[in-house]
Formats: structure tokens, C-alpha cells, sequence
């Protein structure tokens, strides 16, 4: 049981960490101007246009680091200061979220399976620990009866988010290198500003990484508190 509180805690502290650097980052690469004067909004609209991408609608939603595509209604919700700002992490952000539009237009395998899971882990993540306690409760720590089968499906329920935490990082990570190859390639930014944006989303994607371990050892943890105990 200790540990698993220092790992836990371990990863919770790493996971600050680069939390805060994430933000300092972008606080960073927010003060880099870019020369073309484009805002976020007109980064994304070009990087759709250029990818013959037509039907997806670029809006603003409220908060900070709130940036998503939702492939449901097709749009990409840039937060009010990526939204309106002319920046190089303005721009990044933009871009990796085009990233995920350009996914989703060429059916990208990964974001697909993602996409599959989504309905699944909505429903299961948040009963999963739940289940778990409960079964052990039962007896499922002595493999006994019904209390083992509760604790068992608890597991595989977290283990369906544990997968979604791993899916979700190649699509993160091809997100923001097909933005930054477009760029790149288009004579978007500076050198500079390319090196802020780059910069910018390595750290965004390490959130997700850190996350992704973090799921995986708390899934383990709780396996093994349910199967360990069995002769």
C-alpha cells in the first residue's frame, strides 16, 4: 500500500510539474507576435482550407486550455484568447486542433478507435473504482464469489480508460506534428515562432503521457489488489 501512495504520488507531482511548465510555456510563446498578423481563427480556417477541409466550422468556447475538435458536429472550439490572439502558441494550438480535423477527414486509425471507446469510457470510468471497492468489500481480495466478480468487472472497466489514455497519445502526438509540418511548409511562421509552437505542443503532449501513466499504474495497483489475493 505505501508503494503505491509513492507512486501515485510521484506521478501526481511529475504531473504538476509539467502542468505548470505547459502553462508558463504558453504564457511564453503568448508575448511571440506573429509576422503574418493572423489570429488563431484565421490560422485554423487557412490550415482547413489548405487540407481541403470545407465543412468543419471554426467557433470559440469560454476558458483557458479548453481548445478541442469535436468530430460530432465538426468544428474546431478554439478557447477566446487562441481564438482571438496573434501568437505563436496561438497559432500551435490552432494548428494541433486542425490536426485532429485532418485525422478525422483521412480517417485516421487511431482517432477512429479513440472515437469507439468514447460512449464506453464514459460510462465505465467513472464506475470503476466503485465496483472494485465494493467487490473487495464483498470478499473479492480472497477470490471469493460474487464480491471477485464485481471487483473483476471494476477492473475492466478501468482498463477500457487505461486503453483510451494510451490510444489517445498517438493521435495527440500525430495531431501536433501535422501541425507543425503544415507550419512549416507553408511559410506560416518565423523560425522563432516555429520553435515557440513546437516547443509549446511537446509539452501539452507530455500531459497526456504522464496521464497515460499514471492510469496505467492505478490500474495495476487495483489488478493486482483483485487477483493477487487468489491462490
Amino acid at each position: 500500500m505505501l508503494g503505491y501512495y509513492i507512486i501515485i504520488g510521484g506521478i501526481a507531482l511529475v504531473s504538476w510539474a509539467v502542468s505548470n511548465t505547459l502553462k508558463r510555456k504558453f504564457e511564453k510563446y503568448s508575448k511571440v507576435h506573429l509576422r503574418n498578423g493572423m489570429s488563431g481563427r484565421e490560422i485554423a480556417e487557412k490550415m482547413l482550407a489548405d487540407h481541403g477541409i470545407y465543412d468543419v466550422e471554426v467557433i470559440s468556447t469560454p476558458g483557458q486550455l479548453t481548445d478541442h475538435y469535436n468530430p460530432k458536429n465538426k468544428t474546431v472550439n478554439l478557447s477566446e484568447s487562441v481564438y482571438h490572439q496573434r501568437n505563436a502558441a496561438a497559432a500551435a494550438v490552432a494548428a494541433h486542433e486542425c490536426g485532429h480535423a485532418v485525422q478525422h477527414a483521412k480517417a485516421y486509425s487511431w482517432l477512429q478507435m479513440r472515437s469507439t471507446l468514447v460512449p464506453v469510457v464514459s460510462v465505465t470510468s467513472g464506475m470503476s473504482q466503485w465496483l472494485i471497492i465494493g467487490g473487495l468489500i464483498l470478499g473479492g481480495a480472497a477470490g471469493m464469489g460474487l464480491g471477485w466478480w464485481v471487483a473483476a468487472a471494476g477492473v475492466a472497466f478501468m482498463g477500457f480508460a487505461t486503453l483510451f489514455s494510451f490510444i489517445t497519445l498517438p493521435v495527440e502526438y500525430d495531431a501536433s506534428n501535422r501541425a507543425l509540418a503544415w507550419l512549416k511548409n507553408k511559410n506560416m511562421v518565423s523560425q522563432q515562432e516555429y520553435q515557440g509552437s513546437q516547443d509549446a505542443l511537446k509539452w501539452a503532449a507530455r500531459t497526456y503521457l504522464v496521464a497515460a501513466i499514471g492510469a496505467l499504474a492505478n490500474l495495476l495497483y487495483w489488478a493486482f489488489q483483485v487477483f493477487g489475493g487468489r491462490d
